[in-house]
């Protein structure tokens, strides 16, 4: 596996970057924070994890590399967020699932700058988020949410663009 990691990353000690047994790459910018429990894993495919600069991961974070991960800069992950960049086959129902291994890719996870994702929420292969979004506690996100919405809930919510003004009451 290769490693890159900025010299100016703090990564706590009690994280857990997990070497890959497919060649898969592990790079990491400068000034990241990766918290405490934070569990990076290459399983389920042999995408790349990618994080950028000025990147914070919070405790309890767990990331699957799966099809890849991919993080643009100053994007903050909250407590406990899941990343999946993979998924289980289940297609024949008379195969144990763990013998049908994973599914084709639907693009790995692709999150650009300046993005908050907020505790719990889970991001699954497929999820492109644009640049400035918010995404709320608790989301279950697959597939693309636009340049700076704030998004909220499971199922999921738009409240609208970050910056846009409030309607009247």
């Amino acid at each position: 596996m290769v490693q890159i990691i900025d010299p100016t990353a703090h990564i706590s000690k009690l994280a857990d970057l997990e070497d890959s047994s497919r060649g898969s790459r592990l790079e990491i910018g400068d000034h990241v924070f990766i918290d405490s429990f934070v569990k990076i894993k290459f399983a389920g495919g042999s995408g790349d994890v990618v994080i950028g600069p000025w990147c914070y991961l919070n405790s309890g974070t767990t990331i699957y590399s799966g099809h890849g991960v991919h993080l643009g800069a100053n994007v903050l992950i909250a407590a406990n967020c899941t990343l999946a960049a993979t998924n289980h086959a289940i297609r024949d129902p008379d195969t144990p699932i763990r013998l049908q291994r994973f599914m084709p890719s639907r693009g790995g996870i692709i999150i650009e700058d300046d993005v908050w994702i907020g505790a719990n929420s889970v991001l699954l292969d497929g999820t492109h988020i644009r640049r400035g979004a918010v995404i709320g506690a608790g989301c279950v996100i697959q597939g693309e949410i636009p340049e700076l919405m704030r998004v909220v809930g499971n199922p999921l919510r738009h409240l609208g663009r970050r910056g846009a003004p409030k309607p009247e009451a």
